[in-house]
Parts: C-alpha cells; sequence; structure tokens
C-alpha cells in the first residue's frame, strides 16, 4: 500500500521545511506550496492529494479562502490548519468551513504527526481525547456521576469530533436539539476535552426559576439586597471563575437578564444584586436550548444580539429517532450503567425487546430511553415494558390523526379535557410560585405525577402569563 500524499501548504520557508520534515519521517509523500493561489492550481492538476496541511494566516489569498476553495473543488478534501492559538474566531471559521483538525505554532513532531494521522483514518479521533473506550465502532467517554457520551452513528461521531475541536477555543458554544438527546452530557464533553477541565463546570437550569431569582443565582447578591438576604452570596458566574458555566434553557431567560448575560458576554464583569462594585469572571459559557431559535428572534423572545454572542459555534444534537443505529448500543450501557447504581444485576435485553425500541419513536429521546431501562430494573418484566411502548406508540399516531378520522366528538371532549386539567395544573402552579410539592398537595396528587403532568402538557413559569391569556380568550 503506497503511502498517503500530503500537500502542505505555508508561506514561511523555514516553518515549510521543518513541517515537510516532520512529515517526512513518518513516511508521507509531501509536496508543497507557498500560498494558497499555488495550492489550488495543484488541486486543479490533480490527482487529489490524501490530506492537506495548510496555513491560516498568508498574504494573498489567505488559509480560510483558499480551505473554503478547496472544498468547493472537492467537498471531501481533508484538511488540517496550522494556526496562531490566539486566532480564535479564524480557528472557528475553518471549523465551519470544514477543516477536519487544527495545530497551534509554535508545534511539535508529535502533535503535528498525531493531527495527521487522525484525519488520514477513516474514523478519525478527534484532536484532544479524555478518557475514552471504543468497543466495536462506538466511542464511548465516561463523564463525571455515572453520565457517559456515547457516539455510534455518523452524526454522533461527528459531532463529537467538533466538540474536541472546539473544545480547544475558548469561545461560547450554543448547543441545540429535542428536549431529552444530550445536550447537557455533550457541554459535560467539551468541558472535560478542555483546558478548563481542571476547574468546575456548573450548571443553571434558566427555566427553573423566576426571573428575580434566576438573576441572583447568576451573580449573586449583597447583605440587604432583598428581605431574608442576611449575607453575601457568590453567583453562579463567580463559582465557574476559570472553568465553566452551563446556561441550560437559555430560550427561557427574560429579556432583562438576557441584556445583562449580553454585557457579561462582552467585558466579562458584572455587579451583585444590591451590589455597586463590578466583579470580573473568566467563565467560558456554553448555552443550550431546544427552541427553535429563528422564531424565537422573530417572536422578540431571545435577542438577536445574544444569540449571535453565544452562537461562536453551533453543534445541534441529532433527536434518537435519527440516530436509531445506536438504540441497542444505549440500551447496553444504560443497563450496565443503571444496575452499578442500583446494585443490581444486569438484565438481558432480548431481541423481541430491542426490536421494539428500534421501532419506537422516542418523544423523549435518551431521557426517555434511560427511564425505560430504570423501569426495566425495578419492574423485571420485560412484556410490560413492551406493551407500554407499544400503547404510548399507538396513543402517539392517534394524536397526529385529524379529530374528524379519529372520533371526532371522543377526540373533542377528551382534547377538553386536556385543556381544563392543563388550566388547573396552571393556576395551582401559580398559586404555590411554581412550588410543585405544594401545587401536588393542592391538586391532591403525587409528586411525580405533577411533573408527568406539567411535561406532558408542556408547562413553564415562562409560559404563564401566556396561558393566562389564552385562558381568559376562552
Amino acid at each position: 500500500m503506497s503511502a498517503p500524499n500530503i500537500l502542505l501548504v505555508d508561506d514561511e520557508p523555514s516553518v515549510l521545511r521543518y513541517t515537510k520534515t516532520l512529515l517526512e519521517i513518518e513516511n508521507y509523500n509531501v509536496e508543497t506550496a507557498t500560498s494558497g493561489e499555488e495550492a489550488l492550481q495543484r488541486m486543479n492538476r490533480g490527482p487529489a492529494p490524501s490530506l492537506i496541511v495548510l496555513d491560516l494566516v498568508m498574504p494573498g489569498m489567505d488559509g480560510l479562502q483558499t480551505l473554503e476553495s478547496c472544498k468547493r473543488l472537492r467537498p471531501e478534501q481533508k484538511v488540517v490548519m496550522i494556526s496562531c492559538v490566539s486566532d480564535t474566531t479564524k480557528v472557528v471559521q475553518a471549523m465551519k468551513l470544514g477543516a477536519s483538525d487544527y495545530v497551534t505554532k509554535p508545534f511539535l513532531a508529535p502533535q503535528l504527526q498525531g493531527a495527521v494521522r487522525r484525519a488520514l483514518t477513516p474514523a478519525a479521533q478527534p484532536a484532544q481525547q479524555p478518557e475514552y473506550a471504543v468497543k466495536g465502532t462506538e466511542l464511548v467517554d465516561d463523564l463525571d456521576d455515572d453520565l457517559f457520551f456515547l457516539a455510534a452513528s455518523p452524526a454522533m461521531k461527528q459531532i463529537r469530533a467538533q466538540a474536541a475541536l472546539i473544545a480547544k477555543v475558548d469561545v461560547p458554544v450554543l448547543l441545540l436539539g429535542e428536549s431529552g438527546v444530550g445536550k447537557e452530557i455533550l457541554a459535560r464533553l467539551i468541558h472535560k476535552m478542555s483546558v478548563r477541565a481542571h476547574r468546575s463546570m456548573v450548571k443553571v437550569n434558566c427555566a427553573a426559576l423566576p426571573a428575580d431569582l434566576l438573576e441572583s443565582e447568576l451573580f449573586g447578591y449583597e447583605a440587604g439586597a432583598f428581605t431574608g438576604a442576611s449575607k453575601s452570596k457568590p453567583g453562579k458566574f463567580e463559582l465557574a471563575h476559570k472553568g465553566t458555566i452551563l446556561l441550560d434553557e437559555i430560550g427561557e431567560m427574560s429579556a432583562g437578564l438576557q441584556a445583562k448575560l449580553l454585557h457579561v458576554l462582552q467585558d466579562g464583569s458584572f455587579s451583585r444584586l444590591g451590589g455597586r462594585a463590578n466583579i470580573t469572571a473568566d467563565a467560558r459559557v456554553l448555552a443550550a436550548t431546544n427552541i427553535d431559535v429563528q422564531r424565537a428572534m422573530a417572536d422578540r423572545k431571545l435577542r438577536e444580539d445574544l444569540y449571535y454572542r453565544l452562537n461562536a459555534f453551533t453543534l445541534t444534537v441529532p433527536p434518537l429517532r435519527e440516530r436509531r443505529e445506536e438504540i441497542p448500543v444505549l440500551l447496553r450501557y444504560y443497563m450496565n450503567s443503571l444496575a452499578r447504581q442500583f446494585e443490581k444485576n444486569p438484565l438481558p435485553v432480548s431481541d423481541r425487546l430491542v426490536q421494539e425500541c428500534l421501532r419506537y419513536h422516542w418523544p423523549g429521546n435518551l431521557r426517555e430511553l434511560c427511564n425505560v431501562v430504570k423501569r426495566f430494573l425495578v419492574l423485571e418484566d420485560e412484556n410490560l415494558l413492551i406493551e407500554e411502548m407499544q400503547m404510548r406508540s399507538k396513543e402517539g399516531e392517534e394524536a397526529g390523526t385529524p379529530a374528524a378520522t379519529r372520533g371526532g366528538l371522543k377526540a373533542l371532549v377528551r382534547s377538553l379535557k386536556d385543556d381544563a386539567e392543563a388550566r388547573e395544573i396552571q393556576r395551582a402552579l401559580e398559586d404555590s410560585n411554581w412550588n410543585r410539592k405544594l401545587a401536588a398537595a393542592q391538586l391532591n396528587i403525587s409528586y411525580k405525577a405533577l411533573l408527568y403532568k406539567i411535561k406532558q402538557h408542556g408547562l413553564s413559569p415562562a409560559g404563564s402569563r401566556e396561558f393566562a391569556m389564552r385562558a381568559a380568550v376562552n
């Protein structure tokens, strides 16, 4: 088998000679070019190189323009960028344009050779690895608290590779995807692969608290700032200093608080609630949401300037139904992980259960799959589990059918009943200031039943005003 051909592009003769030597030591065939224009001429002459190692900053046609032109000529072309560590904006652009990896100058032989090997390997491994296991064709990263990130589909392997690249660039990352797809797990993976891994990662659920409480949670408060504030308390941004902060459900944050957050992202400083002094905190921001961000901006629920500040790089996690090949692997890993937590022996997963899981639509994504495995471990009844999934599948199909073909009057009555139930639950939650345990007692239902109903009807503190207006109209 012949050695891979590498096209090396750099305008600095000394760097060109040094890099060429490092690659030839590894027995690669190396061609060189001193400009982007020369590299494109070589691409047009053919045959295509196995890999292009491309300098980012060059006179004339720079690395980004060269990368874009190369990808236009040959979309599958693999490119490793060589960049300055401070050039984070251009590095992010390079990744968006399709660069496989990047190496910062000055680099040592193992750094360059490792990036080249990863780019030339069909199942390319990302540039900076935490500890991971390879089982068959899947990659598994063990995270804290018995969590793991699993990549068994092409889409998730690509996301993992992108996460490994972006982890080293200290810019905000926006994580998009449906509820339950694993955005928090992806955030933990990014943190673990970053230079901040030895510091804390702090999570804040922006949908769980009213605006005033969320502000004090994020930025802290001074003694006497409000009734009951007997002593000062640092906020999450201070606790995440030199580490990472995850703003989960960022789309639920109030407009006023979004404005304050924007200032923090711009200059890294803020003041505690009731305080006068400015505090500076160096925290990398990861933000996650399941909303349609374009619609949210059009409806003025999400500030455009905040979105573009957060959107230095975006990773969209696909729903489980779009990566069904991962379901059998996830079943195995959830079973082993949860069995350890419950101090039980893992239960066998039959082919029948696997096939039913492959057919099921998984509206709750990974969260729902994990709960199914928990239920299986507790009940130890596979038949009951399969019957429940089949029933939910049938209900889901009926919910997607027009009312006229679903039984007419019965469907209308069911719809009215659901609306009335949602309205009563919403009122109880608002009366208790969203104290779920108190609301459950008022409704005379269990706490778990209330949580299920909240999810079923899509209720949230942010939607209270909208719900009240709709109820008034009705």
